[in-house]
């Protein structure tokens, strides 16, 4: 059975050095590079083919979010896994949704980032116990109503959903049975109100506002 082939993403050679140490005594693993910012990364995931990179959040240059969704994008085959000081629900849900297949605090133990990455590396997910905590707490909360930025009619907030889920115009024209003239008149109703210039700008307020 070949090694997973781990490739180290973090700002901190000291902290690079020490995890390249702690996975050297897994036979079942292999460091195969190392790089200290998301940049790097995409250029090292290229030349080195990793199974799992293992990436810190808080990095110079685009950081680990931006990264992940590169990587999850450009590379589906490659697994993310996070390892990070950073503890709260933004960050945690952000690399979720960013693509990664598993988040772990920096200080857990040393068999607990081994079966991590062995776990994400068979195309499974993992989250550190305090992660996972944090977690069923927070799908297991009661769901808030839906709500919307104000201002916007009933099918407008439906259109922005929609455009917040990264459908399309004819793929939304399809969805709600309108012509597509019809939805670009309500797209360009909403960007008005909204105040925003584009679709990635109406997503992001979308966002905010619990939408998509």
């Amino acid at each position: 059975m070949e090694p997973v082939r781990v490739l180290i993403v973090d700002d901190h050679a000291q902290f690079r050095a020490g995890l390249r140490a702690l996975l050297a005594t897994a036979p079942e693993v292999e460091v195969c590079g190392e790089a200290a910012s998301g940049e790097e990364a995409l250029v090292a995931i290229e030349a080195h083919q990793p199974d799992v990179v293992l990436l810190d959040l808080t990095m110079p240059g685009i950081g680990g979010i931006a990264a992940t969704e590169r990587i999850a994008q450009a590379h589906p085959h490659v697994r993310v896994l996070v390892l990070s000081m950073a503890n709260d629900d933004e960050s945690i849900l952000a690399a979720l949704r960013a693509g990664a297949r598993g988040y772990v605090l920096k200080g857990a133990r040393r068999a607990e980032i081994i079966r991590s990455v062995r776990v994400v590396a068979d195309g499974e997910a993992i989250f550190g116990p305090a992660i996972a905590a944090r977690l069923t707490g927070y799908f297991t909360a009661p769901e808030p109503a839906p709500t919307g930025p104000p201002g916007l009619t009933e099918r407008e907030r439906e259109i922005l959903d929609l455009i917040a889920r990264h459908l399309t115009n004819p793929q939304i024209a399809e969805r709600l049975g309108l012509s597509q003239k019809t939805v670009r008149n309500h797209v360009s109703s909403i960007f008005t109100k909204l105040r925003v210039a584009d679709r990635a700008q109406a997503i992001m307020v979308a966002r905010d506002a619990g939408m998509g």
